[in-house]
């Protein structure tokens, strides 16, 4: 299988450097035209969005530079808007722009905490929202979000980072739901790669191997016309793997019997991996507990 998005559009957002570049010239290499998307500004004043968009160009593809904050949602309409009227169609969105805040959280301002939350987290839900009604009506969509192990494991010093990150998991959840039908297919990709925003937390060995290049591998694949549906994938330094939620069977007590010494009696069984599963949505959930209930209550039937 070859993977190639030949008369496809796709929008990367901070991508002017770090792992962002890399996925824009993964893409535009085979053959994506590009909207390129960061507000930085490189060493010598002049945009990042522009250099790698006029890289682009020079080695014969096709893309334009936007300099818009994610956090602003008109922009993003109008960044949205502006691919529409040049190509016709969005593809593809890879919500990639962040920033790091990093404090323990009884230091942390409250208004660092709400500027990660912005750009990672709003700032990923505007942009989606500004091409979902064209992916809708062209019937095809591949987004990708950005997640981190920090959301999904969590890491010291960064409780605004890691709840934006897991919050985008969320959001994933649903949307595959409500674009299925659609064919628009959201996943996660949980990158760990040396960039500006790690090198500080990784040793120079750790930096030679996670290269961006390596992450883009994984990114590519997820917004293929051969993607998954509502994955989190994970890559860095070469290796691959997938974080899944799984839910345990659990116990079921009688309602005289719903007291917390009996929950706490009962931790290692409602813990107990064997017979685990993924749930497709909230629903489930639901009605998996109320039909222990009905089982387990004759007075209920």
């Amino acid at each position: 299988m070859s993977i190639t998005f030949d008369g496809q559009v796709a929008i990367v957002t901070g991508a002017g450097n770090g792992l962002g570049r890399s996925h824009a010239l993964a893409l535009a290499k085979r053959d994506a035209k590009l909207v390129i998307n960061d507000p930085a500004r490189n060493a010598d004043g002049k945009s990042a969005a522009e250099d790698v968009a006029a890289l682009i160009i020079a080695e014969g593809g096709e893309a334009i530079a936007n300099t818009d904050s994610v956090a602003d949602f008109s922009a993003m309409e109008a960044m949205a808007a502006k691919a529409l009227s040049k190509w016709g169609r969005i593809d593809v969105l890879v919500n990639n722009a962040g920033q790091l805040r990093d404090k323990s959280f009884a230091n942390m301002d409250m208004a660092d905490f709400r500027t990660v939350v912005d750009v990672h987290l709003m700032g990923s839900t505007y942009c989606t929202k500004a091409v979902w009604a064209a992916m809708r009506e062209q019937r095809y969509g591949r987004i990708a979000m950005t997640t981190s192990a920090s959301g999904l494991y969590g890491s010291f010093g960064q409780a605004n980072y890691s709840a934006a990150k897991m919050g985008l998991v969320g959001l994933m959840n649903t949307l595959h739901l409500e674009g299925a039908k659609y064919d628009i297919r959201v996943n996660c990709l949980a990158p760990i790669a040396s960039t500006a925003m790690t090198e500080q937390i990784l040793d120079e060995s750790q930096r030679v191997a996670m290269t961006t290049e390596s992450v883009s591998a994984a990114l590519v694949y997820l917004v293929s016309g051969e993607a998954p549906f509502r994955t989190v994938l994970c890559a860095g330094a070469g290796s691959y793997a997938a974080t899944r939620i799984y839910e345990t069977e659990g116990i079921f007590l009688e309602p005289q019997d719903q007291t917390p010494e009996n929950v706490a009696a009962g931790i290692e069984a409602i813990l107990d991996p064997e017979g685990q599963k993924g749930l497709a949505d909230g629903g489930e959930q639901a009605r998996k507990f109320a039909g222990k209930f009905l089982a387990g209550t004759p007075s209920a039937s």
